[in-house]
């Protein structure tokens, strides 16, 4: 790959994470997560 294409790339998967970052830290997803830790240790608990 030349040095253009890896900045390219590079610069893509940066991209690519932040998206990722800001949903994943998002409150509805957070919501969403906790619902599910909650339920399951429930259903372990009782």
């Amino acid at each position: 790959m030349s040095t253009a294409e890896y900045a390219l790339g590079t610069v893509a998967a940066c991209a690519f994470a932040a998206v990722l970052y800001m949903i994943l830290t998002g409150s509805r997803v957070r919501d969403v997560l906790t619902d599910m830790v909650t339920t399951a240790l429930r259903q372990v608990g009782g």
